[in-house]
């Protein structure tokens, strides 16, 4: 064993990590008589310890104030999505006015897909990846057939050509080429949900409108976890999720991205008041004037008490520094956990997810050899000795350092202990 992949050596990248304090800003869940070691990011972030406080005060200005509280104070609840603007926009990468947080992801998914599917009997389909997130599959089938189309021959997915699941962007590229004539969208993960593996937004966004189709990307597993540039990748819609990598809570509010390009589009919408031009929006009239950019998209008011825990989490990633230093660790915990699977449980764990940096996020999606039987057992053990991944049918075991709370020392003792089920 080499020094770089010694206990001592994990101990010391944690002395030196400039990030280390962050992970007191996070509470943990418990096992025995210590932190559980949380490789859940990837599904659901740990809690701010700022949350509690954000949401009280939510709470407190409503007992207090009543209906006042959307008009009193800093944090007043009548501009209160505002808030979040700088900071989401620094971290996906747009500007300010091109982001919003408002309602699910899905919901988002299906409200881009109004305005930007615009199918034609020329052009009406839609291109995916195999096996992507049942969501995403469900919204764009539903879409397709509400059209009039026939999801059979109009929902295109793209086959896996590499040999653990993932995809070469010269297949992605051949797909869109090939079917150009006829999309009318591209939707594309920002990073695969079962393979963690990342794919570059800007290139796809290139080939899709060199074929005059609509890019639009689910970035679930992306926001948060790589350094996005969405204004600058050319994309003309997102969506995303903010309780994975961006730790706001179970079933958070969402967040969306409209490239300004679109910013006063003739497109259609689902219109509601919210979304209204906030300058003339309490004068009541029944014409709907929209917003300029994403915020036109909004519907109802916002969910002041689901808003309150993201304002905690994106304190912290602007006291990270940005995503640039988030990404840094999590290269390094991610390039450890890599090397120590390969150096000491490399039997036993096949890495599926690509082994270039930048084709992959925090996650590293885990095959057992020997099959879904035992990697159920490890993945059962490792929960058992408070060592928490995920499972995704139909065989990965998927584990997820999240730089702002996991250690290096984390991802050491996650590979002790495959290493003891494996003694076992």
């Amino acid at each position: 064993m080499t020094d770089a992949l010694s206990r001592t050596h994990a101990i010391a990248l944690d002395a030196a990590d400039p990030l280390r304090a962050l992970r007191g800003e996070f509470l943990f869940p418990r096992h025995q008589n210590s932190d559980q070691i949380y490789f859940v990011g990837n599904s659901l972030g740990l809690q701010p310890r700022a949350a509690r406080q954000h949401v009280l005060e939510v709470l407190d200005t409503w007992a207090a104030q009543a209906v006042e509280g959307h008009f009193t104070g800093q944090a007043q609840w009548m501009t209160y999505h505002e808030l979040l603007t700088a900071p989401l926009a620094r971290v996906v990468g747009a500007q300010p006015s091109e982001v919003v947080a408002m309602n699910s992801l899905t919901a988002n998914l299906h409200l881009m897909m109004v305005s930007f599917y615009r199918p034609t009997r020329a052009r009406p389909a839609i291109l995916i990846e195999a096996g992507a997130f049942p969501s995403d599959r469900h919204a764009v089938e539903s879409q397709i057939r509400f059209h009039g189309f026939d999801p059979a021959t109009d929902l295109i997915e793209v086959e896996a050509d590499e040999p653990n699941g993932t995809l070469s962007m010269q297949a992605i590229e051949r797909a869109i080429g090939e079917h150009g004539p006829r999309l009318a969208l591209v939707l594309w993960p920002g990073v695969q949900y079962r393979t963690g593996q990342a794919f570059d937004v800007a290139e796809i966004a290139r080939l899709a409108h060199a074929q005059g189709a609509v890019a639009g990307f689910d970035l679930a597993h992306a926001a948060g976890n790589l350094p996005l540039r969405l204004h600058d990748s050319g994309a003309d819609f997102a969506v995303w999720c903010h309780y994975k990598y961006m730790n706001a809570g179970p079933g958070a509010v969402a967040g969306c991205f409209v490239h300004e390009r679109h910013a006063r589009t003739d497109r259609p919408r689902f219109a509601g008041w919210w979304g209204h031009d906030k300058q003339t929006r309490f004068r009541m009239a029944p014409e709907f004037a929209p917003t300029p950019g994403a915020e036109g998209w909004q519907l109802s008011n916002p969910p002041i008490l689901a808003l309150a825990p993201l304002r905690a989490s994106l304190d912290l990633f602007d006291k990270a520094g940005g995503m640039a230093a988030l990404r840094a660790k999590s290269e390094k915990l991610t390039g450890l956990l890599e090397a120590l699977i390969k150096a000491r449980v490399g039997d036993v764990l096949e890495i599926v997810t690509p082994a270039d940096p930048r084709q992959r996020g925090a996650q590293l999606s885990l095959r057992v050899a020997g099959g879904r039987e035992r990697g159920r057992e490890l993945f059962e053990y490792l929960a058992s000795v408070g060592t928490l991944g995920d499972w995704r049918e139909p065989d990965i075991i998927r584990i997820s350092p999240a730089p702002l709370y996991n250690r290096f020392m984390d991802v050491y003792r996650f590979v002790e202990e495959v290493e003891t089920w494996r003694g076992v």
